[in-house]
């Protein structure tokens, strides 16, 4: 099946059209915002600064590839007069606290920005006049894990161990909540909006510096030849190299735009079930992939609980959208790994030439 992710495509959505993008200076936020930058489109970014000390969204700085509003989401009035003046054909929402381990440092930081972040947006676009289709990105991490071998499809139950999983099932349940009361698809010749939701496995690529994630741990212990501590080594996870991911946000944020009764519901975007590796094979190949390295199992008894197994069903978007992953695990490894050798001067050039192979594919 050929694949509907492409420049051709996703341009006849974007080109010259008005798109809101919360968090853009963050590592999905800077990646997806150089793709609408490809693809023509006018952006509005709307974040905070990023946190690490030679950010991702700086090497992009002589492009001027967005209008940047450095704000926070929780600040209600600021957001809705942001969006309300930029007035936008889409909104694609990725701020959020992302990170499982801090979530159990800040519990209620991590709910008030991912919950009531998104209910702040939801309110301000009812504020709208102009038709608008809004993707509000989630996470894989939203359903009821059992932790057994099964495929999580959108129709099962929500739930959350930990906050940030938590987080993000009450952020889908604000979804719902909006979409059934405020952006009813039966009224929508009134209202005129469409608000889908997007789960997406564990992303991997260049550009993320987050702590405790094992790609950029990987990269810095590599980059300063040290060891490679891995926390769960047998923990599965749906890995997909970050363009996977985005370019099925805007896939389904333009057939929303386009058919907004029926595409305003949840889907998962994930690998093919072969790819759902454990994190000591993905280190493996990432050693493979750099030509050097070495692991250290960290045996720590007293760290706080990560699901050791999680797997997405993608059928809805292969069935729906047509839309299926371009890599397998080893390629999304590769492709993550040669950016992170990169010189700091060729990250930005080399993100954009990674864009460009992708959508070629």
């Amino acid at each position: 099946m050929e694949s509907v992710v492409t420049l051709q495509q996703l341009r006849s959505f974007y080109q010259d059209k008005k798109v809101f993008l919360t968090g853009h200076t963050g590592f999905k936020g800077t990646w997806i915002t150089a793709m609408l930058y490809k693809l023509g489109a006018i952006v509005k970014g709307y974040a905070l600064e990023p946190e690490e000390s030679k950010p991702f969204y700086d090497s992009f700085a002589s492009y001027r590839y967005c209008e940047s509003i450095i704000a926070d989401i929780r600040d209600k009035e600021k957001l809705q007069s942001e969006i309300t003046a930029f007035e936008p054909d889409y909104i694609f929402h990725l701020a959020a606290q992302p990170l499982v381990l801090r979530s159990y440092e800040i519990p209620a930081e991590t709910f008030d920005i991912n919950v009531t972040g998104t209910a702040n947006l939801l309110e301000s676009v009812i504020k709208l006049k102009n038709k608008c289709a809004v993707v509000v990105v989630t996470t894989d991490k939203v359903y009821e894990n059992k932790e057994q071998d099964v495929l999580y499809k959108e129709t099962d139950r929500l739930g959350g161990y930990d906050p940030y999983s938590a987080s993000k099932a009450c952020t889908e349940i604000v979804v719902d909540s909006f979409r059934s009361s405020f952006f009813n698809a039966k009224n929508f010749d009134s209202h005129q909006k469409a608000v889908a939701s997007a789960r997406a496995g564990n992303v991997i690529g260049g550009g993320d510096w987050s702590s405790n994630r094992i790609i950029p741990d990987t990269a810095k212990a590599l980059l300063n030849n040290e060891a490679i501590a891995v926390r769960n080594p047998n923990s599965v996870r749906p890995w997909q190299h970050v363009l996977e991911p985005l370019g099925a946000y805007l896939l389904l944020g333009g057939h929303l735009y386009n058919k907004p009764t029926f595409f305003a519901k949840p889907f998962n975007f994930g690998p093919n079930p072969e790819d759902h590796l454990t994190v000591k094979e993905l280190v493996e190949i990432a050693i493979q992939v750099w030509g050097s390295g070495e692991i250290r199992i960290n045996n720590n008894a007293d760290k706080p609980h990560e699901a050791g197994l999680l797997q997405l069903n993608i059928e809805r978007a292969h069935r729906e959208l047509n839309w299926k992953p371009k890599l397998n695990a080893k390629e999304a490894i590769q492709w993550a790994m040669e950016w992170y050798k990169k010189d700091v001067s060729m990250q930005a050039d080399f993100t954009f030439k990674q864009i460009e192979n992708y959508l070629a594919k």
